[in-house]
């Protein structure tokens, strides 16, 4: 890609979505799909005549795992799973492609709320489904956390990963206030103007999500509490910090 001041990067964003049930087929795609596109990246580049200086490279903030209560970042234990298999896989894939040359810039990307660009509305868009018709409860014991960012500070943070030449190595991509999965719902509620959200146990939705939502329960289930410590450090400025700025940001403009 090129920015606007004439700035040429590489942006690696390719990955098979997660929201799916986990077959055995399903989690071979997903983990292809992020190693072999970072790996045909970086061929490409080694046949450039003039590659881009700098590779901007999204992961994952799952792959620090489900802890329950800690507080993660950049200095975090790893996770074990599948989650943190693949984004140590991914991330892996990228340090072995990348040019020598190039500055590498690793985003592990939180939950993102934003609009449908025409690619479908994400999580987002379920979960608004569930709190508009009244369905945005607890899940399970409403303690997992939910880390995200909203989509403009997303963008903002990969324009400056492009430019900053003080960017460098692995950062939490999310919001500096992630919250319960229960305090998550209830400003979505709120937002959407539904006052009442009824809960779901960890069994209905253990049942439910791969009978009626054709996805993986514990997506739902589980979550993490992530935060940045290199972007405070690096001085990025968070346009919609609060949850509920960012929610009204998406809806409002929806409306």
């Amino acid at each position: 890609m090129r920015l606007i001041d004439g700035t040429d990067a590489v942006l690696n964003l390719a990955g098979r979505t997660v929201n799916c049930i986990k077959t055995a087929d399903h989690q071979d795609e997903i983990l292809r799909s992020r190693v072999e596109s970072t790996r045909v990246l970086g061929a490409a580049m080694r046949e450039a005549k003039s590659p881009p200086p700098v590779w901007v490279q999204m992961s994952t903030a799952h792959i620090y795992g489900d802890p329950p209560r800690v507080v993660c970042n950049e200095e975090s234990a790893e996770g074990i799973g599948f989650a943190p298999t693949i984004g140590r896989a991914w991330e892996a894939a990228f340090i072995g492609s990348k040019l020598p040359e190039q500055r590498g810039v690793i985003l592990r990307s939180s939950f993102v709320v934003g609009r449908d660009r025409g690619a479908g509305g994400g999580a987002l868009e379920m979960l608004g489904f569930l709190a508009r018709i009244g369905l945005g409860g607890r899940i399970g014991s409403g303690t997992q956390g939910m880390s995200w960012i909203h989509e403009t500070d997303l963008f903002n943070l990969i324009s400056k990963a492009i430019t900053d030449d003080r960017m460098i190595g692995v950062y939490v991509a999310s919001a500096p206030n992630p919250v319960s999965q229960i305090e998550f719902m209830r400003i979505l509620r709120k937002v959407v103007g539904m006052p009442i959200g009824l809960p779901a146990t960890q069994w209905m939705v253990r049942l439910g999500a791969p009978l009626i939502f054709r996805t993986d329960p514990e997506l739902a289930l589980y979550g993490r509490y992530v935060v940045s410590k290199r972007l405070v450090e690096n001085g990025f400025a968070f346009q919609l910090p609060d949850l509920e700025m960012a929610l009204r940001n998406v809806y409002d403009r929806e409306d």
